[in-house]
């Protein structure tokens, strides 16, 4: 077994990378066949979710294919490869699977213990399977993967601990009421009728919202959601379709608005939103301060016309006497924020290395020494300054602002949901004091302090059994088709025998022959039994792989057979067809391949 996995996720990459390397559903289709395309690949699938993007590939060599699969990623996302490559993990072997495992299990999601995961694990190996990417390595491990995950949510609590995105998503939007409580009476607009945007409907519906209104690019799909939660028994609530194009006047009722599409742009901007805000409150919607993150700053610059200079309060950052900094050109700036990482969003590298400098030395450079102009820095803190500009895409703060007074913001006359990776609504939105939004960078930020159930260990314990279960099984696997050679073999073998038996006595009846034939073939399989049976237990362990290269040399096993025996296995399990098992050593082999059909 070569399994490698390289990706990234809410955990290794900020929300503003995960959000430029998504995968559209055509990306994903080319990305796997350029890898199969590719020399140290022969299996390949991808998981690809709101926040993560992993590539799973059967390799036969692990540096090769560690550039082959980084590259390709780069290539395919669109995000440079020295930009991505300081947030992509690697997984091999017992570490990839133990890490799928994890994944279907929920340990890894945003929302520990969420069960979402499955049904998208699911759709990638359906898409593998369909694009026949998928062999036998791949199709065990991901159907394998979904059996662990199921155990683990019926066996702990694991349920209690998880949730779904969208339900932390709703209690984010309501601060801390009961969501039901939030909910109740509130007229609805959903944005998608993807999964993600149908399970944000209904979790709306039972929730005890009023009304949905779902708006998506095809007609069809939004119709049939609505209809789907007309209809519904556990649910009383009022739901018609739109198109898209209804959406801005649609948002003008609406109390709250769900977006997840696979758009790859952005789908309500500051400008709409801020236009709906008005309409609906009777007054031009004000601006706050940014939303300090990593990403806003890079987003809220798309929409910089929607917020004004006169919005940001006053500063005195930047007034000291011979600061090189010239804070009054950049504050009306998009995403410009003294109080945080977004503070040097729209300023040139220039100024900000300059000013970093500045501030970093203190008074000798402020002063200069020998009354030497500020803008002569030392050249190695300013080559410092410079590289960190380029990899972290921004200069450090080099000390903490001055505090800030905010006044509080008042209730919201519009709350925003965004599920979508990349973003569906504009970060700019943050901006405006009488809309909340909370996007996927918002939900990661939160879900940070979540507490952990006492039942993940228990998970974990279910993990770390399986990855070894797992791995045993691969082991055992690998040397089958050495074994059902050799009895293939002993099978001709006694079938020439007889036949040779049949030349010198051709008087025998039916009835002698036929106990001969038994009896050379009850005296063969007992032969074989022991040494097989064995042969397996020992191949199952670590370091066993050795054993099918002893059987084949000792029995003189010609090496095409054997490959010909594991290929027509391997189309077997494609097609969801036990393979054959002998002399009852398969039984459970024959039970798991029966189990692990297509999807």
């Amino acid at each position: 077994m070569s399994l490698l996995v390289v990706g990234l996720s809410h955990r290794s990459a900020p929300v503003s990378v995960l959000e430029r390397a998504a995968l559209s559903a055509d990306a994903q289709i080319k990305l796997l066949q350029d890898v199969l395309a590719a020399e140290p690949a022969a299996e390949a699938a991808v998981l690809a979710t709101c926040n993560r993007i992993e590539l799973y590939a059967d390799v036969d060599k692990f540096h090769a294919g560690v550039a082959e699969l980084s590259t390709l990623l780069a290539q395919h996302s669109g995000v440079g490869l020295d930009e991505l490559t300081p947030h992509l993990y690697v997984h091999y072997e017992d570490r990839a699977v133990h890490h799928l495992f994890s994944v279907a299990c929920g340990l890894d999601s945003m929302v520990v213990g969420e069960g979402q995961i499955l049904g998208q694990i699911k759709d990638s190996l359906a898409i593998a399977q369909e694009l026949h990417t998928a062999g036998r390595l791949l199709n065990d491990l991901f159907q394998q993967a979904l059996r662990v995950g199921k155990r683990a949510h019926s066996e702990t609590g694991i349920d209690r601990a998880g949730q779904s995105l969208v339900t932390f998503g709703l209690e984010q939007l309501a601060e801390g009421a009961a969501v039901e409580t939030w909910a109740a009476g509130k007229r609805a607009l959903v944005i998608g009728a993807g999964s993600m945007s149908s399970l944000a409907a209904a979790t709306l519906a039972r929730a005890g919202v009023a009304e949905i209104v779902v708006a998506n690019r095809t007609r069809a799909r939004a119709e049939r959601l609505a209809q789907i939660l007309t209809e519904g028994d556990d649910t009383d609530v009022l739901a018609r379709a739109v198109p898209m194009d209804a959406v801005p006047a649609e948002l003008t009722r609406a109390d709250v608005a769900v977006s997840c599409t696979g758009a790859t742009g952005v789908v309500l901007t500051a400008d709409a939103v801020a236009t709906a805000l008005e309409a609906r409150t009777g007054t031009a919607p004000v601006a706050g301060l940014a939303r300090t993150s990593p990403s806003a700053g890079h987003s809220a610059a798309q929409s910089a016309d929607s917020v004004a200079s006169g919005d940001l309060p006053p500063t005195s950052v930047g007034t000291e006497e011979g600061c090189p900094l010239d804070l009054s050109a950049v504050q009306g700036t998009a995403g410009f924020s003294v109080a945080g990482e977004a503070a040097v969003a729209g300023i040139g590298a220039a100024d900000l290395e300059l000013h970093a400098a500045w501030v970093d030395k203190g008074a000798e450079a402020q002063e200069g020494p020998d009354g030497a102009d500020a803008a002569v820095l030392d050249a190695e803190l300013i080559t410092a300054l410079a590289a960190t500009a380029t990899t972290a895409g921004r200069v450090p703060e080099r000390r903490r602002p001055e505090p800030v007074a905010t006044a509080p913001r008042p209730a919201p006359a519009l709350a925003l949901l965004d599920l979508a990776m990349p973003r569906d609504i504009d970060a700019a939105v943050h901006r405006l004091l009488q809309a909340r939004l909370v996007d996927i960078e918002s939900l990661a930020e939160a879900s940070a302090d979540a507490p952990m159930a006492a039942d993940v260990d228990q998970v974990r314990r279910i993990v770390a059994d399986e990855v070894t279960a797992f791995g045993a099984a691969q082991r055992a696997a690998h040397i089958t088709p050495t074994v059902v050679a050799l009895r293939t073999m002993a099978a001709d073998v006694v079938a020439n025998e007889i036949a040779r038996l049949d030349g010198r006595l051709p008087g025998l009846d039916e009835r002698e022959r036929g106990e001969i034939t038994q009896t050379v073939r009850r005296v063969v399989d007992k032969l074989l039994h022991a040494p097989t049976v064995r042969v397996k237990q020992l191949a199952a362990e670590p370091g066993g792989a050795g054993y099918a290269d002893a059987l084949r040399t000792l029995f003189d096993l010609d090496p095409e057979t054997v490959a010909s025996v594991s290929r027509a296995g391997d189309q077997m399990k494609n097609a969801g067809a036990p393979s054959e098992g002998t002399d009852g050593i398969n039984d459970s082999q024959n039970e798991n391949a029966r189990n692990r059909g297509r999807v």
